[in-house]
């Protein structure tokens, strides 16, 4: 079973003197391997030692920007978004657990 992987990854393979299998997905693939990716990356973060978790936390965005291009929305709008609902929902600073 295959996975989405950053752009330069086939390249680093090659490198390593293997030959990787690669596929370049239609936009409802690509869609879809996205949000894999999102639930393997924070898998990752949640399992992730202090050390890692900065990396762990880059991988995220980083998929999550992509996301947001792919459906046609400008970052800073998503950032926009998010200001406007912390002010008026509040973030997640108080640690609030409802149960």
């Amino acid at each position: 079973m295959g996975k989405l992987v950053r752009d330069k990854i086939p390249d680093i393979i090659r490198r390593d003197g293997r030959e990787p299998v690669v596929t370049v997905l239609d936009e409802a693939g690509f869609r879809e391997a996205l949000l894999a990716k999102l639930f393997e990356e924070s898998t990752e973060l949640s399992e992730a030692p202090p050390a890692q978790v900065p990396e762990e936390i880059a991988d995220v965005l980083e998929v999550l920007h992509t996301l947001a291009r792919v459906h046609g929305q400008d970052w800073r709008d998503i950032e926009r978004l998010a200001d406007a609902k912390r002010a008026e929902r509040g973030g997640f600073d108080d640690r609030l657990y409802l149960g």
